[in-house]
């Protein structure tokens, strides 16, 4: 029986990621948020990758299960509420130069509501003249499993976590063939002479953090089903 997961993320380029590196176990299905009929939003004021995937995972999981709620007093078909559970991920992007940065706060490194290239310009001028350029991604997701005795937010939810890493340098520009995304065009992954901007995506699934992280998910689903 194919189980069916809310990733909870409004980032296309995460979605089709996720999806390209879950597409071959047929038991799996991944249903995106504006499928799941849910806007608005997901929080991650966390402090730690960890903290934040739990926060945007909770922020559907709460939804959801009032969704449901709603359905089952009204006596209307639960069809769209009928899920397996939830998962949400978190990706920083961690430079030995600068201490760590932008780590937990990678997607808003350049201020609220930048942009991957405005991200991108801060991170190079902050190593312009910097011979370590020694950098890390790390990605870790959340997964929160429903249960017959979950209730929102119950001590009952089966909360999971999964880590991929992938280490690298952040080049001196920007290296693209108009694949991937964020700092991909200048992070170039360890034994590799390409960005992962240049990588095929069903190449870059193989090794990059958020990769690493969903297949670990995959084997975690494939012997839990």
């Amino acid at each position: 029986m194919k189980r069916r997961l809310i990733f909870a993320t409004n980032n296309k380029h995460k979605l089709e990621e996720v999806r390209a590196a879950l597409s071959q176990s047929g038991a799996i299905e991944i249903v995106s948020l504006a499928e799941a009929n849910l806007q608005g939003e997901i929080p991650e004021t966390a402090d730690t990758l960890q903290g934040n995937a739990l926060q945007k995972a909770q922020w559907v999981w709460e939804r959801i299960e009032n969704s449901k709620l709603k359905i089952e007093n009204s006596g209307a078909s639960q069809q769209a509420t009928d899920f397996d559970g939830v998962f949400a991920d978190d990706t920083g992007l961690e430079v030995e130069a600068l201490d760590g940065a932008p780590g937990v706060y990678s997607a808003r490194y350049a201020g609220e509501h930048c942009s991957f290239d405005d991200n991108i310009d801060k991170l190079l001028a902050a190593l312009d003249g910097e011979t370590n350029r020694r950098a890390c991604f790390r990605t870790v997701i959340c997964l929160m499993e429903r249960s017959d005795e979950c209730g929102v937010m119950s001590d009952e939810c089966a909360i999971h976590y999964f880590e991929g890493r992938v280490d690298g340098q952040i080049l001196t520009e920007r290296h693209t063939n108009g694949e991937g995304f964020g700092y991909d065009p200048v992070f170039m992954p360890d034994r590799f002479a390409v960005s992962f901007a240049e990588m095929p995506l069903e190449v870059k699934n193989t090794i990059s953090h958020r990769g690493l992280a969903v297949q670990k998910l995959a084997e975690y689903l494939t012997h839990n089903s």
